[in-house]
């Protein structure tokens, strides 16, 4: 019963706050039904909103608190669903709330380490030094003398989002029931996304299982650093880490002040995204200028510094040659190869008509070429082909649209840094290599390499599997007939794929045997003529 009247009272709210910033007046006016727009009419008799339509939703959804502020931080991300002026607003959310007791803290730390904070830690700074609507984060010194981060999860956190999400589900089947614009916008998927993402972010055991993986990915690069984890003093609500110094990516002068290459940095944060992308399929999903410091320490000086692991995206190898020749073909203007890259998917109807779906993409991408190179916006074509693609029913895939958002955070933290910053040119080796990786004796050689222990335990037995079918040859058994075709089939498929391996193979080594035994007296030769 309490319950009930608590969302009953939250409901209450809610309604109150939206028709104060006159959202009902968007949705009402909105629909098909004359009833419903002439109440919309009585309705702002007396009331006037001259503050433009996404402003008006951003402060109603600050107003409604943080689980409200991070929905609308989802939402902004789905451009190919919502219009660019309000995506543009809601993008502006800042996800800035105040910190809960210390004590609450501190309690929660002891309970997760089933001992007092003193049997750990030499020093814990009771003040948060960060705080958002899903956890705060504190110093501290462990005994042996380690600087440590704690992010520790709100108290009752779960509960407050579990009775918010229900409300946002049930205006979302409203939505949909009640306008057609409603439902082309997909209210009820844009809910259960934002819900995944919530859920993922509750648990700071995933988190520091992302984090772990970036910075074994990442290791050998020499241009990002990730806190390492302390598996044992963490669990699902509290997460101990490295502590990390450095100075915020948006504090431009002062590392320029510090020596900071800052064109370099710009470019390093293109390179550190593509390898991410394209080389690891598992990248950072959440690399807004809050989470982003550089190193200025001498012995890591100019490195980036990534925080907050919340949010993954991961990319099979469908995915990335999806979105590898689509890049391609879209700086070829190959228009017709970019429709067919959608065809191909299997994201459009059987039905669509390459020839119209190659004349929308056209519409969208020329207009780009009007511009230099270095003033195209990767994430802002993506974007477009996606709206393109809703066009004619095509399914975006979540993974790709945070692949969109994190593009476009990248693309416009490169060009604050650098507005000069090409990154198409810093793009292009990684789509370029991946590409080749993909076809031509590299990949042969790779699919060699993957089959060899099945080729190594099967080639062997092989002999005696056909002397004992040939024994049995004096008896006929339709079921060993069978197996002995089978046993032929696969043999004669080894011994293609043999053949093409150790041919490939043998005319890389004598191309490049020859080319060691040529080239030098080429070389002499083109010296004497000069």
């Amino acid at each position: 019963m309490k319950g009930s009247l608590r969302n009953t009272l939250r409901l209450g709210l809610i309604v109150w706050v939206l028709m104060r910033h006159g959202m009902d007046q968007l949705v009402l006016r909105s629909l098909p039904h004359a009833g419903l727009r002439l109440l919309a009419r009585v309705l702002a008799i007396g009331r006037t909103h001259d503050a433009p339509r996404g402003e008006r939703l951003r402060l109603a959804l600050e107003r409604l608190g943080p689980i409200f502020v991070k929905f609308g931080q989802v939402l902004s991300t789905r451009r190919d669903l919502i219009p660019h002026d309000i995506a543009d607003e809601l993008a502006r959310l800042q996800d800035r709330v105040p910190p809960f007791p210390s004590e609450q803290s501190r309690a929660m730390v002891e309970r997760s380490l089933g001992r007092p904070i003193e049997a750990v830690f030499r020093s814990f700074e009771p003040d948060p030094v960060a705080s958002a609507s899903i956890a705060q984060v504190h110093f501290g010194v462990l005994h042996d003398g380690r600087e440590v981060a704690v992010k520790v999860l709100r108290p009752n956190v779960l509960d407050i989002i579990e009775a918010d999400l229900g409300l946002l589900r049930k205006a979302a089947a409203w939505i949909e029931r009640l306008s057609p614009d409603g439902r082309r916008l997909r209210p009820r998927e844009v809910v259960a996304e934002f819900d995944k993402y919530l859920h993922d972010e509750l648990d700071l055991g995933r988190e520091a299982a992302n984090a772990a993986q970036l910075r074994r990915n990442m290791s050998g690069l020499d241009l990002l650093l990730i806190p390492e984890m302390i598996w044992d003093l963490s669990s699902a609500e509290v997460l101990v880490m490295e502590r990390m110094r450095g100075v915020p990516i948006s504090q431009i002068d002062t590392l320029r002040a510090a020596g900071v290459d800052i064109p370099k940095l710009a470019r390093d944060g293109v390179t550190i995204f593509f390898t991410q992308v394209f080389r690891d399929g598992f990248f950072h999903a959440d690399m807004h200028p809050g989470n982003i410091m550089v190193s200025i320490a001498p012995a890591t000086f100019g490195r980036y510094i990534a925080l907050d692991f919340g949010i993954v995206g991961t990319l099979d190898s469908r995915d990335k040659e999806y979105l590898a020749q689509n890049f391609l073909a879209f700086f070829r203007r190959d228009y017709r190869r970019v429709a067919e890259l959608h065809v191909e998917s299997g994201w459009v109807p059987a039905s669509t008509r390459v020839d119209e779906l190659e004349g929308a993409v056209r519409a969208v991408c020329e207009p780009h070429f009007d511009r230099p190179l270095k003033d195209i916006s990767l994430g802002q074509v993506l974007m477009r082909l996606f709206q393109t693609s809703r066009r004619f029913n095509v399914e975006i895939q979540p993974q790709l649209v945070l692949l969109q958002k994190t593009l476009l955070n990248v693309e416009g933290l490169g060009r604050q840094l650098d507005p000069e910053l090409d990154l198409w040119q810093t793009a292009k080796p990684f789509l370029e290599r991946w590409m080749n990786e993909q076809v031509g004796w590299r990949a042969l050689l790779a699919s060699i390499k993957d089959e060899a222990p099945r080729y190594a335990k099967l080639i062997p037995e092989l002999p005696r599997l056909l002397h004992d079918a040939l024994r049995r040859q004096a008896h006929p058994d339709p079921a060993h007939d069978q197996l002995l075709r089978a046993l032929l089939r696969e043999q004669r498929r080894t011994n293609r794929l043999l053949t093409i391996g150790l041919g490939a193979t043998g005319g890389f080594v004598s191309g490049a045997l020859f080319a060691w035994w040529l080239l030098p007296g080429l070389w002499h030769w083109l010296h004497r003529l000069h």
